[in-house]
Parts: structure tokens; C-alpha cells; sequence
């Protein structure tokens, strides 16, 4: 069953991240909160989750604060 596979990896990654001490890492924090959304009774899981990790902002930011995409939405002090 392709879910209990990734329900497993997850498990996993939570568990690698602890270990290092980072699970105070906001990204961490972030997928954390997303996965409280699986458990909801209605249909609408997956978008919350997606919305949960994505910046809500439309305005574009002056500049990338790295090279890549981060995985979750961290609200920057302007």
C-alpha cells in the first residue's frame, strides 16, 4: 500500500530529525502542523496541507533569500 509506505518515511525523517536536534527547525514545525490536516473529516486534506506549507503572501519579494525552494513558508521580519 503506497500510503502506509509514506506514512512509514515520514515516521522515519521525524525520527532522523529529532535525533539531530533540529526539530525545532521551522520547516520541521511547518510539516508538523500540515500533518494535523490528514485527520480532518472532510475531503478537502490535501489542499489545507498544501496551503498550510505555502507562502499566502502575493506580493513578490524583493529578493531570494537562497537558491531554492525551502518546503514550507517562514514569514520573514521586514
Amino acid at each position: 500500500m503506497d500510503a502506509r509506505i509514506k506514512a512509514i518515511d515520514i515516521a522515519a525523517f521525524l525520527d532522523r530529525v529529532q535525533r539531530a536536534g533540529q526539530d525545532n527547525d521551522y520547516r520541521v514545525s511547518a510539516l508538523k502542523s500540515a500533518l494535523k490536516h490528514l485527520l480532518e473529516q472532510d475531503t478537502n486534506r490535501a489542499k489545507r496541507v498544501l496551503l498550510s506549507l505555502s507562502d499566502p503572501t502575493e506580493e513578490p519579494i524583493p529578493f531570494a533569500p537562497g537558491k531554492g525552494a525551502a518546503g514550507a513558508w517562514q514569514e520573514l521580519d521586514s
